[in-house]
């Protein structure tokens, strides 16, 4: 118990890691003004395109992306 209390409530150490890239990409979206629903929804409804290009697709510019790419 006391681990999984220190671990924040994570099983395993993947599932930390993973926790812990969407609460820093989330306040990466708070950080820059934009709101990490919207942001995060984009990133998965343009899968090829963000392997194509990350840097377009970060929180701070991707609405600009979304309005190349037509949405």
């Amino acid at each position: 118990m006391l681990h999984r209390k220190n671990a924040l409530y994570y099983r395993t150490l993947n599932g930390a890691q993973v926790g812990d890239l969407f609460m820093s990409l989330i306040h990466t979206c708070e950080l820059s003004g934009s709101n990490p629903f919207d942001y995060l929804t984009a990133l998965q409804k343009h899968p090829t395109e963000l392997v194509a290009n990350p840097s377009v697709w970060m929180p701070w510019n991707y609405t600009e992306t979304l309005a190349r790419v037509g949405v």
